[in-house]
């Protein structure tokens, strides 16, 4: 039987990840790449970002890093490079289409009305029908002539952290165009090349808004080109649990939160009664685990003293995945002056700077660098030239991004969703996605109804709302990678305990190592 025309938007790690597994199947995937590389993310960061999860959680399951990467945290080139060669190793780049930007799709032969209809995903329960195809519109950046392929299944890794800035509304003259400085956002900062970076900021006084990772690695740049001479403020609103390391008063913090029993402390979605009754009567060892680790961060990063202690729980912060590693001497920067925190819900501008909310006197800047992120959905929603599709994509407001198994969407047929919903490593989480997608896509894998497709979502959004509160959006299964990887290992057939023994099974934290290489064995 002819092998079906299947499309991957992104030659990022998702895509070039569903482009091996795919081909392990005999498929032939056309990917289609924006930039004139591969890595996604990685090809323009901040020049000192480094890998934020100790490399053994971030590699392929069959692609070990090479000997000479001895760091546990690897620098953005050392990353980008093992990527490369990852592709490389596999003869991904001849599959790939660079310079390639998917400006719109839309399915031909159905309406998105159907969908509401249906009892089965694509109306048949299978990855391919005979009704319909999807067109595929994609830009050329080098001639700007427009391509129009038609295929028959889409896998959407475009990422959500790039090309859509999160950017603050401000009341009506009170936005960038009131301040006489220069404004940009992160995004903008990282496609510098890393001199003209260094000498935007030099000699300024700069502000950087947020207190993720691209926050703190600017304001440290900062510091190194102006010192005490001019302090980087940094603006943030809420004090998270960035960690120092992953050893908690020397233990490894993989044994608290990234092993079996640490998830039976944790109510799961589509737990038994047994499940639920022991993460209850299990909940003071989990507050008490999530005590012990903040009273490390506490105490290392001095956040007492700074007033940056957090109202919220350290496992909240692992289950929103907004978990992240200082840079080294961040607070010892703050002590000495040439970093300045400062909190406010809100802010606006003024001809001098900054007013942060409740303060009269400005904030002086000459430059302020919008850390705040991306808007992710957004992107991905705007791939759809259907109104219909992007209403179904974007779901309820009040809900995280409806999706099974954070792979399908039960109302638009022939497409899956790689790389959106985060982890403790996404990398590690992509690729057994993409390892499921593949066996979907094989016939392999059955679906449920729709119905009870949306039962274990809704499932999955509660749990959600219940550890990760206002972050729910997120997506994130950071403190439940295990049991949402038994889910996909179910699906396809596999064994999900991956372990040799019961104590090992329990105790023994688990990685991408774990599912290599795939087994089908009871």
């Amino acid at each position: 039987m002819e092998k079906k025309q299947i499309a991957i938007v992104g030659a990022g790690v998702s895509g070039l990840l569903a482009c091996k597994y795919l081909l392990s199947k005999g498929f032939h995937p056309i990917v289609f790449e924006a930039r004139s590389d591969i890595g996604g993310a990685w090809i323009k960061t901040v020049e000192t970002t480094m890998l934020q999860t100790p490399k053994q959680l971030y590699q392929f399951s069959d692609y070990p890093w090479p000997d000479s990467v001895t760091t546990d945290f690897p620098d953005h080139n050392q990353v980008l490079d093992y990527i490369q060669s990852y592709a490389s190793h596999f003869d991904l780049r001849k599959h790939i289409k660079f310079n390639r930007k998917v400006v719109g799709i839309e399915f031909e032969g159905l309406s998105g009305e159907d969908g509401k209809s249906w009892s089965f995903w694509n109306g048949n329960g299978q990855p391919f029908g005979s009704r319909g195809k999807w067109t595929v519109a994609v830009e050329d950046a080098k001639n700007h002539s427009t391509e129009v392929h038609q295929v028959d299944f889409v896998i959407l890794c475009v990422g959500r952290f790039s090309d859509v800035p999160n950017i603050p509304e401000f009341p009506p003259k009170k936005g960038p165009e009131a301040f006489h400085g220069k404004v940009i956002h992160s995004m903008d900062y990282s496609d510098m090349d890393y001199e003209a970076a260094a000498n935007l900021v030099k000699g300024k006084r700069v502000t950087v808004v947020g207190l993720q990772k691209s926050a703190l690695d600017i304001a440290m740049e900062c510091t190194t080109a102006n010192g005490l001479e001019n302090p980087c403020t940094v603006l943030y609103r809420t004090e998270h649990w960035n960690i120092p390391d992953y050893f908690p008063w020397g233990f490894p913090l993989a044994y608290l939160y990234l092993n079996r029993f640490a998830e039976l402390l944790v109510h799961k979605p589509g737990e038994g009664f047994l499940l639920s009754l022991l993460a209850t009567m299990l909940s003071p060892l989990r507050w008490a685990i999530s005590k012990f680790v903040e009273a490390d961060i506490k105490k290392k990063h001095r956040l007492a003293k700074f007033g940056m202690v957090p109202k919220h729980s350290f496992l909240q912060e692992l289950s929103s995945c907004l978990t992240i590693t200082v840079p080294e001497k961040f607070y010892d920067k703050v002590e000495e002056g040439s970093i300045i925190l400062k909190k406010s819900q809100d802010f606006s501008f003024c001809e001098d700077g900054i007013v942060v909310d409740g303060q009269t006197t400005p904030l002086k800047a000459d430059l302020v660098i919008l850390a705040t992120g991306f808007k992710g959905d957004v992107k991905l929603k705007n791939i759809f030239l259907s109104q219909t599709f992007q209403d179904y994509l974007a779901g309820s407001p009040t809900e995280k991004l409806p999706l099974y198994r954070e792979i399908i969407h039960p109302q638009i047929p022939q497409l899956a969703i790689i790389g959106f919903s985060e982890s403790i490593s996404n990398l590690y989480t992509s690729e057994m996605r993409c390892r499921w997608l593949a066996e979907l896509l094989d016939g392999a894998v059955k679906l449920p109804s729709i119905k009870e497709m949306e039962e274990d979502m809704r499932k999955w959004d509660e749990y959600m709302k219940r550890y990760s509160g206002k972050y729910y959006r997120r997506s994130c299964i950071g403190a439940l990678h295990i049991w949402y990887n038994d889910q996909l290992c179910k699906d396809m057939g596999w064994n999900p305990k991956r372990k040799k023994g019961w104590f090992a099974e329990l105790f023994e934290p688990y990685g991408p190592v774990d599912y290599a290489p795939p087994s089908t064995s009871n």
